[in-house]
């Protein structure tokens, strides 16, 4: 497929020009016109493409490096950003931290928080008796602006009180039961499988009706190996995935 005709930027328009720039490539970058690694076209080249001055080119380009789409390496010029996560083998830690780790700034929307009875299921994954009562957490979660996943969290309410008033908008969870209960996550277990995503879900995460995706089931316990959080979590299949390192035994070899 032909890559799209760049839009001139227009000196009549009330949109200032920078901004006219910016927009059309980070449109590229994000339907996938421009890939991850490739490199654009050199300043002087998007100028003459898109009938601008330097300056306004080096303003766009400023812009979407603070916003994670491009890096600009000296000498050698822009690259457009890897935004897929990768996942293997790590250490137990937030979602927050773990997008820190990968140089991206990590988001969160709360959806919904509040109480709910725990089902026989919930109960038995979190050695509670069944009807006892959540605290549930429902989040959109964030890398760069660019929406990864949903995340369901429940936890129980007699051991966290008071934390559905909790605001979790852009905060760590990890972080804010470290600060208010002193509970640190040691452990966990985590369970993938593919799933089809769809309806609101769809529409949250910003792909399309039945895009591929990650369904994760997270048991987290903390240093006592008490389970004290349950969390299933829709990832986008295209921005994540996961990667394990496997080595032979010596008997294998």
């Amino acid at each position: 497929m032909a890559e799209p005709r760049y839009r001139a930027a227009s000196k009549s328009s009330p949109v200032p020009m920078h901004f006219q720039v910016e927009r059309d490539m980070r449109e590229r970058i994000l339907n996938g016109t421009w890939k991850p690694g490739q490199q654009l076209p050199g300043e002087l080249e998007l100028c003459n493409l898109y009938g601008v001055s330097r300056t306004t080119v080096r303003q766009a380009l400023a812009v979407l490096v603070d916003e994670g789409l491009i890096v600009r390496e000296r000498g050698r010029g822009s690259f457009v950003r890897d935004l897929t996560i990768t996942a293997g083998a790590r250490g137990l830690t937030s979602f927050s931290d773990e997008m820190a780790a990968r140089g991206m700034r990590a988001g969160a929307r709360v959806l919904s928080i509040g109480l709910e009875p725990s089902t026989s299921e919930m109960a038995q994954r979190l050695r509670l008796a069944a009807g006892e009562a959540l605290v549930v957490v429902r989040r959109v979660r964030y890398a760069n602006d660019t929406p990864i996943g949903i995340q369901t969290a429940y936890l129980p309410a007699a051991r966290f009180p008071e934390l559905e008033r909790a605001d979790l908008n852009e905060r760590s969870l990890y972080q804010y039961l470290e600060e208010r209960y002193g509970v640190v996550p040691a452990e966990a277990v985590e369970i993938f499988s593919m799933t089809s995503i769809s309806g609101q879900q769809a529409q949250l995460l910003q792909v399309s009706e039945g895009a591929c995706g990650f369904h994760v089931e997270r048991l987290t316990f903390d240093e006592a190996k008490q389970p004290f959080e349950f969390v299933v979590s829709i990832l986008r299949g295209d921005r994540y995935r996961v990667q394990l390192f496997l080595r032979a035994s010596r008997r294998q070899r």
